[in-house]
């Protein structure tokens, strides 16, 4: 019998399980603080539960506990990245940055990408699989463990496409800001997607409070073609409606996210249509100098040309930031650490 993952389960689900065990409706309680407060490893941590109860919950359920692989810590500005391995020998990777409001943890929500973005690291391996809720929790954990600082922000905007593992993420976010667990504010919790639409539109029903940010990338629909596989099956016109009932429903201000890439969507001009196609929408724009990377020919935009094109966009009244790039020393962009992992591995193999 295939075991169930406990760290997935909601407190509710949790109480009716121990019940079902012969145990009482409070143990429930401290077993979840355990898990989500107190960020133990094993069962053999939970001291204030009997040897006998551990027992049949080893028997029982399994525990995810992410083992640490590598972290790198950037010279430049203090940024951490981990590299973790999962049960069954995958690795994914996720980034710690430091900010004067808090620590935030960018995390993957998936093994590999099947979105085929052109400029992302992330990607080029295809899709292994999805995460469960407990994987994207205790990488949050770990992390916290590790570093010994409290975590107060998260992207959920690493490895992999959220929405592709929708189910998966919302227990997740139900988990993570859960009063009796980690207790992370919604409103500190932004969810990124390249723009599938019916996903998007459901998430807005959900009643949460975190932040949509939208993997825009392009001014026009032909030339997101060019750079998002994605854009094929949605039409640019179709996302951003998407983008404006998710701000109708939630009454949170939609970010978008702009990778400007040089000669390819970082002119004047893809500002004026940038600033057209968003106007209407109470949004954020985030500004992203594209981080290279070896497997495609994409450079980053020169200075002169992001400057120019943020000012463009404060000329139409756009809110708009250019990203403080962080951890550029230690592969800080999205998949490129476990890329490099894996490809080492691979040349060991064929040695």
């Amino acid at each position: 019998m295939e075991k169930r993952d406990i760290k997935s389960l909601t407190l509710e689900e949790l109480q009716a399980e121990v019940v079902e065990m012969g145990e009482k409706k409070f143990r429930a309680g401290q077993l979840y603080q355990w898990m989500h407060q107190k960020l133990a490893r094993d069962f053999d941590e939970m001291t204030n539960l009997s040897q006998k109860f551990r027992e049949q919950l080893k028997e029982k359920y399994q525990y995810t506990d992410l083992e640490l692989v590598d972290r790198l810590i950037s010279k430049l500005d203090g940024t951490e990245k981990y590299l973790f391995r999962l049960a069954d020998g995958n690795v994914i990777e996720s980034v710690l940055m430091r900010y004067h409001h808090g620590n935030s943890v960018c995390i993957s929500s998936q093994v590999g990408c099947r979105m085929g973005c052109r400029f992302c690291a992330s990607t080029l391996g295809g899709l292994t699989r999805n995460l469960t809720p407990s994987e994207m929790l205790d990488q949050v954990y770990c992390i916290q463990r590790i570093c010994g600082e409290r975590i107060s922000n998260l992207v959920v905007m690493g490895t992999g496409e959220p929405l592709d593992n929708y189910d998966h993420l919302l227990r997740f976010l139900r988990l993570l800001t859960d009063e009796n667990g980690l207790h992370i504010s919604q409103r500190n919790v932004t969810v990124s997607t390249c723009g599938i639409v019916e996903k998007m539109r459901s998430l807005a029903q959900e009643q949460l409070q975190i932040t949509l940010a939208l993997s825009l990338h392009a001014s026009s629909q032909e030339k997101r073609k060019e750079l998002m596989p994605v854009a094929y099956k949605y039409d640019l016109e179709e996302v951003l409606d998407a983008c404006r009932y998710y701000f109708e429903k939630t009454g949170r201000r939609i970010t978008f996210e702009y990778s400007l890439v040089g000669g390819v969507n970082d002119t004047q001009q893809d500002a004026q249509e940038l600033a057209r196609l968003v106007g209407d929408i109470n949004c954020h724009v985030n500004l992203i100098p594209v981080n290279p990377i070896k497997e495609r020919d994409y450079v980053e935009s020169e200075q002169a040309a992001i400057t120019a094109f943020k000012n463009k966009l404060e000329k139409y009244r756009i809110n708009v930031t250019i990203r403080r790039e962080m951890g550029r020393d230690i592969n800080g962009a999205c998949g490129q650490l476990r890329k490099s992992y894996i490809d080492a591995e691979e040349r060991k193999q064929n040695v």
